[in-house]
């Protein structure tokens, strides 16, 4: 059974409690208050901790190797290479070279708050300071749960919200506009494709010419390319099958898509063939470098659409936008939202309607020009 007792020391108070641990051997816990009182309630709180098995004795582990290992042990083999890459990136950037140094025991709610604060005075969005959080606080909780600490000192913490990031789209005039200057670029095709289908960036860098049918106007979405800065085997280029199960799904094109991808095609295969390479089969990539095949690098899309947009006339569109843009544009046509979320490839009709309720008024309007049609058309 554990006992505790309190001795003053000078202006403080120093706080003692002994315990039997699960080894036979006895333990003792110290601590300081500045008053009276709140010796009382440290000892109360320590003795309870004790009683009820969740009392961890305080460790020099720093924040530093508990994250480090936390990394290796948990993050790197349970999840994605894209999420664990993030996490990585976030830890060695913003939270080690902060708190590292610290006892992971010593942190407390005012440190973590301070880091917040100091990293939104140097100019780090409120959705980058949410990561911090998350990623923290995960960490936190596997030192909970493997007995290093008692409670998450991020409990005592107020993180900033993450601001919505107001959606951008575009209409038929400048998706016309972006065409036209796209024609003569090298991911010509890519860009129509990601514009008319609404796929995403790493969907449509995955797809292999098995997976495009040209005739009867269907594409296969079965896997999605991304690109690690590093990997123990060296290659960077990773793919996998898609997220969720409603990522895995056949998808409509339209015959224009067809089209392009047809010439995207003969344009490719002319090429290599110029240069004494075998033509292409059904499993090459189909968006990829003529000369060895690789597919073209998600990092390098998105700059060449950046130089595109500002070459245009139209700044602060990002490449995702294309798949707002085709989504925003079906709905106002009042196609089904169930048809839209099936060839997004989203989990949930929901997901859709979440994401794009700024669409969704005109089907409104329209659901109510029908009852009106319904009740006040029969009086007439």
């Amino acid at each position: 059974m554990a006992r505790g007792y309190i001795v003053k020391r000078g202006n403080s108070y120093r706080v003692m409690v002994s315990y039997t641990d699960d080894y036979g051997k006895r333990v003792q816990v110290t601590g300081t208050a500045p008053s009276s009182p709140k010796a009382e309630k440290l000892k109360t709180a320590l003795l309870s901790e004790i009683d009820k098995g969740n009392y961890a004795k305080p460790s020099k582990l720093t924040v530093k190797a508990h994250f480090t290992q936390w990394l290796d042990d948990y993050v790197t083999p349970n999840l994605s290479p894209n999420t664990a890459e993030t996490y990585r990136f976030i830890a060695k950037k913003h939270i080690i070279p902060v708190l590292g140094d610290m006892a992971l025991s010593k942190l407390r709610p005012q440190l973590v708050q301070s880091l917040y604060s100091e990293k939104l005075k140097s100019g780090l969005s409120h959705a980058t300071i949410q990561k911090i959080h998350n990623i923290l606080h995960k960490c936190l909780e596997n030192a909970i749960r493997t007995g290093l600490i008692i409670r998450n000192p991020l409990t005592g913490v107020d993180c900033p919200k993450a601001q919505r990031r107001e959606m951008t789209t575009m209409n038929e005039t400048d998706i016309h506009l972006l065409l036209d200057y796209a024609r003569t670029s090298p991911y010509y095709s890519l860009f129509y494709t990601l514009i008319f289908t609404g796929l995403r960036r790493g969907e449509a860098l995955a797809l292999k010419w098995e997976d495009v049918d040209l005739l009867l106007l269907k594409v296969s979405i079965n896997k999605s390319l991304s690109y690690l800065n590093a990997t123990k085997d060296g290659s960077r280029i990773l793919i996998k099958a898609p997220k969720t199960a409603k990522s895995r799904r056949f998808i409509s094109i339209t015959p224009s898509n067809a089209i392009v991808l047809r010439e995207h095609h003969k344009a490719i295969d002319t090429k290599r063939q110029s240069i004494g390479l075998p033509p292409l089969t059904d499993d090459d990539f189909v968006f990829c470098t003529f000369n060895d095949g690789k597919p073209y690098l998600p990092n390098s899309i998105t700059h060449a659409w950046i130089k595109l947009t500002r070459r245009c006339g139209l700044p602060g569109r990002r490449l995702h936008d294309c798949r707002h843009s085709y989504a925003s544009l079906l709905l106002r046509q009042n196609v089904h939202p169930s048809v839209v979320a099936n060839q997004l490839g989203h989990a949930s009709v929901r997901t859709t309607l979440d994401i794009y309720s700024h669409s969704i008024p005109a089907l409104q309007e329209v659901a109510a020009m029908k009852f009106d049609d319904i009740v006040i058309g029969k009086q007439a």
